[in-house]
């Protein structure tokens, strides 16, 4: 592989386990305060894609022989917006933002950032990535496969997270009315 390609994955891989470093973080901050994660079943299933997302590029570059595949700087501006974009969602939650469905009772939703646009805008960036990441290194097949495996997991979590949120939220506002 080309070494732009090679710093490239690097540089998402370790952005990626920063992310989960930062999500552990938040996550026992937020159960030191009471937090209650739900729905937790699926959750593997995101590690799974996200991992064979990685293994699917490596082998499909090596597969179509892109190792001398000259850098799309098209693809390389909308790869650096989406990772503004995330960045944008993850600053804009602060220590709220996690990679798994976690509950902070007596807290307002976050409609701040991105939020005060969008309700789910982190999953519509990740989307974008699965499908932008590949293409950068010509695996076009992990560029169409992930983001429909993305779209088919988001039918269980964002149900899940709707579920959790009204469940707090409901559970609020019977303690301030005391019901």
């Amino acid at each position: 592989m080309a070494v732009y390609m090679w710093a490239l994955l690097g540089f998402i891989i370790l952005q990626r386990l920063f992310e989960l470093i930062v999500a552990k973080r938040n996550e026992k901050w937020m159960k030191e305060r009471g937090a209650i994660e739900r729905e937790a079943d699926h959750y593997k299933w995101f590690i799974i894609i996200h991992v064979f997302f990685f293994i699917s590029i490596l082998m499909e570059t090596l597969w179509r022989g892109n190792s001398t595949l000259p850098l799309n700087y098209t693809l390389l501006i909308f790869f650096i917006l989406t990772q503004m974009a995330r960045i944008w969602c993850i600053a804009s939650l602060g220590r709220f933002w996690n990679t798994k469905i976690i509950i902070l009772p007596g807290e307002r939703l976050v409609s701040k950032g991105p939020y005060k646009y969008v309700k789910h805008p982190n999953y519509i960036i990740v989307g974008i990535e699965l499908f932008i990441i590949p293409l950068l290194f010509g695996a076009i097949i992990t560029a169409i496969l992930f983001p429909m495996l993305h779209i088919l997991l988001l039918t269980v979590r964002i149900p899940a997270e709707e579920r959790a949120l009204k469940h707090v939220l409901f559970n609020s506002k019977r303690e301030e009315t005391g019901d």
